[in-house]
């Protein structure tokens, strides 16, 4: 009996994976159904200057790269609530991009798979965020990683909102102020 517990272990992660999968079709496909404005109107609040300085710090290293102390990286990302708020703008996001396809196709595809890329770095983050923070002995590992983490989530994050925003800049500089000034 005992040889067959890492199976079912196995057989109920495969089950949970696909019920997470399951849900982020469903989500996507709501949104995808979605208007501009809809889509728009759904965004959270976002302290952008401090995730700019995370992600920035970083993208670009300087020669002091500790400078960002771990409590500083997650009061700057807004704690739970600012990852909670950054993975549902990363999904509106995709849903934006999505949108661009209607007047630049070739560019809003190839900036949309960029995105979307962006957007599994981010959530790989935030779920090893979340990990680091179960009970579990196992896992404590991952709370010495979490400042690497939030950094990785904040870059991610950083990527898809100038990604967007620059797709927008280039494809519809109509809605291209109203873009930027929700996000």
């Amino acid at each position: 009996m005992g040889h067959l517990i890492p199976y079912v272990c196995l057989i109920l992660a495969f089950l949970g994976l696909g019920v997470i999968a399951a849900r982020s079709q469903q989500n996507a496909v709501k949104l995808s159904q979605c208007g501009w404005e809809d889509l728009l109107s759904r965004f959270q609040k976002v302290d952008i200057d401090a995730l700019t300085t995370v992600a920035l710090d970083y993208l670009n290293p300087r020669q002091s790269q500790t400078a960002i102390q771990p409590r500083v990286l997650w009061k700057l990302v807004g704690h739970y609530e600012g990852l909670r708020r950054m993975r549902n703008n990363a999904d509106l996001m995709l849903a934006l991009a999505a949108h661009a396809r209607h007047w630049n196709f070739d560019e809003a595809t190839i900036v949309g798979e960029r995105m979307r890329r962006d957007a599994l770095r981010l959530r790989s983050a935030l779920w090893k965020i979340e990990a680091g923070f179960l009970p579990f002995t196992i896992l404590r590992q991952f709370h010495v990683r979490t400042p690497f983490q939030i950094q990785e989530a904040a870059a991610a994050y950083y990527l898809m909102r100038e990604r967007l925003l620059a797709l927008y800049a280039a494809s519809h500089s109509g809605r291209y102020p109203v873009l930027a000034a929700v996000l």
